[in-house]
């Protein structure tokens, strides 16, 4: 059971607690019935609750800090990670991880972004708020895995770039600006899928893709809602309609076409059962995955970047 604990699953958990004591009394006394009702009952809170999450309340899904991590992922996905280091010019970033991988019978390339646990962690990872040199070091990873025509995976959990003087200093607008020129016509299959958050170009920088998921409750957006309400409204008190009005969960980014499909979720969150959240992914990945590799390396580019040139096209 989760131990962090949102103010809308405050009353399933509640109940969930219940259930748990009268579990310990089940055997002494003859409460099965009430123990079966108070279940359906859980399970019906459960459906309703989350069947209608407003966009705030799915920002803070995504931030849940039990969510699984890119390398949680890994570890319950892929079999024999070799994990890569450094950027072959100035260090490795420990923002994102990467390395090749077998996806059961599939040889890929997976990378990603990873936060920490704990405050020693995510001072270790920068919060999972990368570098130049971080998206240096995935930019070489992906080129090292079109070198050996194997799929690329990127999954994509950050709330920003890093916006220290340093990476400034270092070209981060230049950073984020390559990949995105690489990766469009990187001659290899490319599948992203968001699995937390996805804030801006610290996003975007591992976010150009043959087909684009997103896992059902994180978001992807230009800015996080706290930002765009301290710019519009001077306050971070207003996130939750800046959140409304930024149109950035699953539902609303399919229906605009940025992304291609909604990776569901076990109900509750990826949080409530990490296994299932990584098996309903895995069979996921691999079927875009066989459908991708059966396209031509030029059709599929030509697709690639068809595809990012149709967004944002609408009519009045």
């Amino acid at each position: 059971m989760a131990k962090t604990v949102l103010e809308f699953e405050k009353p399933i958990i509640e109940l969930e607690k219940k259930i748990e004591e009268m579990r310990r009394y089940a055997e002494s006394l003859d409460i099965a019935d009430e123990i079966k009702t108070l279940e359906e009952k859980v399970n019906l809170l459960r459906k309703s609750v989350y069947a209608d999450l407003t966009r705030w309340q799915k920002v803070q899904l995504a931030r849940h800090p039990e969510r699984p991590y890119t390398l949680d992922y890994i570890s319950m996905m892929t079999t024999d990670f070799i994990e890569l280091h450094g950027d072959r010019s100035f260090r490795d970033d420990k923002a994102v991880v990467g390395g090749f991988a077998m996806l059961e019978n599939e040889p890929v390339m997976i990378i990603g972004q990873q936060k920490g646990r704990d405050t020693k962690s995510n001072v270790y990872r920068n919060f999972g708020m990368m570098n130049p040199e971080g998206y240096r070091k995935a930019l070489r990873l992906m080129k090292l895995a079109a070198k050996f025509k194997r799929p690329v995976i990127n999954l994509l959990d950050t709330p920003g770039a890093f916006p220290g003087l340093e990476a400034e200093e270092r070209g981060q607008a230049e950073a984020i600006a390559r990949n995105l020129f690489e990766m469009s016509h990187l001659p290899t299959p490319i599948v992203v899928c968001i699995i937390g958050e996805g804030a801006s170009g610290g996003a975007l920088g591992l976010g150009i893709g043959d087909r684009i998921l997103m896992m059902e409750n994180t978001w992807y957006s230009v800015i996080s809602p706290e930002s765009c309400s301290s710019i519009l409204w001077r306050s971070w008190n207003y996130k939750e309609q800046a959140a409304e009005a930024l149109k950035l969960t699953a539902p609303d980014l399919l229906a605009q076409g940025i992304i291609d499909r909604i990776v569901p979720e076990p109900l509750g969150g990826a949080h409530r059962n990490p296994p299932q959240a990584a098996e309903i992914l895995k069979g996921i990945l691999l079927e875009e995955i066989k459908k991708l590799k059966k396209i031509k390396t030029d059709k599929l580019i030509e697709k690639r970047i068809e595809k990012f040139s149709k967004m944002g096209e609408f009519e009045e």
